[in-house]
């Protein structure tokens, strides 16, 4: 395909605008339990992002799989890079108990850095080495699929050895196996699912239930107290599904439609805005009366107000993951198998999934998560039947380009 021909462009002003957006107030702020310092990240995220371009560094091609030798045998140690808040703490916040467990048991150490604030920004820092065949120093890294995508398309990640991965391969689950960006899950495995969905205050409602995207667009009683999120995937995967058009497949007619669709919500005063994590104080108060929502959030407004409630639509409901990827030149690749691998131990994934509270891509941790919290077990937004987890879609990946244009047409409609 042409687009894996090309580096990827710098970021264009929307684009530039959505990662300000997300460091701010989106996905990334609150519902990794952490307000991040706007001011500082956004300069070193732009600085990052456009950095490569401004110091003449030369755009790179496809670059074919590295072969680097694997010093895991003689050096017992890993470097993984994480998102802030994204791994289970002890209650003094001073251990993090799964990490020490593993290392415990393998006697490889874990140099854990919280040092992913932003897909693009970490892309920046790292963009440069990985085009020149360089190690990043790191060997695991966790990243949001649609920059998996992107990377795995330049040739930048490692392909993963299912010997070293026998929990991996037995416990992931059936919603998440096969993205179309890396078909049977040859170079990553998720971390966690992100689902988003519709949440309401039933105070606020009246006691009504609001369980579709055309509800939130057209209920005159819900005017001017209607959420919709600022990250273009969810919104308009969303209001695609409402449509009956699937996101997997969108073409440009679709998301067109879809704009057009959400704009009539705009300029009727049903919106009330866009919103990125900071959609949950004003739901809370019931400020907002519904709204489109990450399940995370909800799980964890739901512990202290009793009148927040979800539905996932009878359409679908979105999902995206952040996955775990070994990047090219990774020194200690099959240290960093193990403990992908580790994290597919049911009771690895429970103590992860009892602190992060998203979706987990686990099978068979049902149990060892009642032993921690059986309302968490219960969770269906934590642990998905079968029916719930058929109805996820995930928005399909974008080539460089068509990333560019929708994400100005998503930025002209939200005033970004």
């Amino acid at each position: 395909m042409e687009h894996h021909q090309h580096q990827p462009a710098p970021l264009s002003p929307p684009e530039a605008a959505a990662v300000r957006r997300s460091m701010r107030d989106g996905r990334l702020a609150l519902t990794r339990r952490s307000v991040l310092r706007a001011g500082a990240l956004a300069a070193s995220a732009l600085g990052g992002s456009f950095a490569l371009s401004a110091c003449g560094i030369p755009p790179a091609g496809r670059t074919d799989p590295v072969r680097t030798p694997d010093h895991s045998a003689t050096e017992k140690r890993l470097a993984f890079s994480n998102w802030t808040e994204y791994m289970d703490v002890s209650d003094d916040g001073k251990h993090r108990p799964t990490l020490e467990a593993f290392t415990r048991r393998t006697g490889v150490t874990v140099r854990y850095t919280e040092d992913i604030n932003d897909n693009d920004e970490f892309f920046g820092k790292i963009q440069a080495q990985l085009a020149a065949g360089q190690d990043t120093g790191r060997d695991l890294v966790v990243l949001t699929d649609w920059l998996c995508a992107r990377m795995i398309s330049l040739g930048w990640v490692q392909r993963l050895d299912p010997a070293h991965l026998p929990h991996a391969t037995k416990h992931l689950a059936a919603q998440f196996r096969r993205p179309a960006w890396d078909p049977d899950r040859a170079h990553s495995y998720p971390w966690q699912g992100i689902p988003a969905l519709i949440a309401y205050n039933k105070k606020a409602t009246g006691g009504r239930t609001v369980d579709s995207v055309s509800q939130l667009l057209d209920d005159p009683r819900l005017k001017g107290r209607v959420g919709f999120l600022s990250e273009m995937r969810d919104s308009v995967g969303l209001t695609l599904l409402d449509m009956g058009k699937r996101p997997e497949d969108v073409t440009a007619a679709d998301y067109d439609a879809a704009l057009a669709r959400i704009r009539q919500g705009v300029d009727r005063g049903q919106i009330r805005r866009f919103t990125g994590n900071d959609y949950t104080n004003d739901l809370d108060k019931g400020d907002l009366a519904a709204c489109i929502a990450w399940a995370g959030d909800i799980v964890q407004l739901q512990k202290d107000n009793p009148d927040i409630a979800y539905a996932v639509p009878k359409a679908g409901y979105m999902i995206s993951s952040d996955n775990l990827m070994v990047p090219n030149g990774a020194r200690h690749k099959r240290n960093a198998e193990r403990l992908i691998d580790y994290y597919y131990e049911p009771k690895a994934a429970a103590r992860l999934a009892a602190y992060i509270n998203y979706t987990c891509p686990v099978d068979g941790v049902r149990d060892e998560l009642a032993k921690i919290d059986k309302e968490l077990a219960a969770n269906p937004l934590i642990l998905p039947d079968e029916g719930m987890a058929a109805r996820s879609h995930a928005f399909r990946a974008l080539s460089t380009e068509e990333n560019k244009e929708y994400a100005r047409k998503f930025s002209d409609l939200t005033g970004a």
